[in-house]
């Protein structure tokens, strides 16, 4: 009862699920890119490219892709469509969206042991206000996007 799309769920929530989804689910799998994939294709290219990945490793593939939004690009042969807001619509969409989500949270608070003064561990890897203070003051990392550009007009102290 308590599957849903994912940004609709508490942290807790969706933790909670996280193992259900993994035990019950006939197969799954997570893909990320990194961000240089991302500067040099663009954020919604790597979304697709990271699809494709995670359908590549799934045991058995499967015959039918659902997928959260209005674009996708087909993957060999299989017949695909596109959902918009899915993840409040269809059960397999909402648990990727969690298991993407929680796996993603996951890899943010370890990355924020490497570089904490950009408070991942908190952000999750979104461009909050204190997280632009902290690129202004110290500069990108490796891990940063490049080509991402934020507003530095709206971090000046209230």
């Amino acid at each position: 009862d308590l599957l849903n799309d994912s940004k609709q769920l508490t942290d807790h929530q969706r933790r909670l699920l996280r193992p259900i989804i993994q035990q019950q689910a006939i197969c799954w799998a997570v893909a990320q890119c990194s961000n240089h994939e991302i500067d040099q294709h663009n954020i919604l290219q790597c979304s697709i490219m990271a699809m494709h990945r995670a359908i590549d490793q799934l045991d058995p593939q499967p015959q039918h892709i659902i997928v959260d939004g209005n674009r996708f690009t087909p993957l060999r042969f299989i017949p695909y469509q596109t959902v918009v807001k899915g993840d409040g619509k269809y059960m397999s969409i909402a648990a990727a969206s969690i298991l993407a989500k929680t796996y993603r949270d996951d890899l943010m608070i370890s990355l924020h042991e490497q570089y904490p003064q950009y408070g991942w561990n908190r952000n999750m890897g979104y461009p909050t206000k204190q997280h632009r203070k902290a690129v202004m003051q110290y500069g990108h990392t490796p891990l940063h996007r490049t080509t991402f550009n934020f507003r530095t007009d709206d971090i000046a102290d209230d």
